[in-house]
């Protein structure tokens, strides 16, 4: 998916809305420069999933972890066997926001349980400044690129 946003709002609503696609357990490694809209990212996905309360880069404590309530968008996952009859009712139950942009290495996110968000199967995590932790990222993540063009105007890809 590539979409061309002309403000912080419509990257909001992107996100808002992508947020409806999730089922728990991902991990979204957000990499682009400064301002290109990776917060404003974060907080749209944060209000789709159903976070209540305001959303902050965790650039000093590098990780925050947010309840998820029930949201519209119903986010429940239904896991059914092969007969169609359900096995078991999963929802995402939080979302951990990680920030990057101060590390060295990956190794830091590890030190400090990050990892352990990353197989959460009721959990959604955003890596902000993803690119300078790559050497972390799990198998399957799902990288979004930002990109700044004129004022207000960004291009998201989203690469799984």
């Amino acid at each position: 998916m590539k979409k061309k946003t002309h403000s912080e709002k419509e990257t909001y609503d992107l996100a808002k809305d992508f947020a409806k696609k999730l089922k728990g357990g991902e991990v979204l490694c957000l990499v682009g420069d400064l301002g290109a809209g990776k917060t404003a990212f974060t907080k749209g996905l944060a209000a789709g999933l159903g976070v209540k309360g305001i959303v902050t880069s965790p650039t000093f404590v590098l990780m925050k972890i947010y309840p998820v309530k029930s949201s519209p968008a119903g986010i429940l996952l239904e896991t059914k066997l092969f007969n169609g009859v359900n096995k078991a009712n999963h929802r995402i139950k939080e979302m951990a926001h990680i920030d990057a942009y101060r590390l060295k290495e990956g190794q830091e996110l590890i030190n400090i349980g990050a990892e352990e968000y990353f197989r959460d199967k009721e959990c959604v995590t955003v890596i902000e400044w993803a690119d300078r932790v790559k050497e972390i990222w799990p198998k399957g993540c799902t990288k979004i690129y930002f990109k700044i063009l004129n004022g207000d105007e960004r291009v998201i890809e989203v690469k799984k």
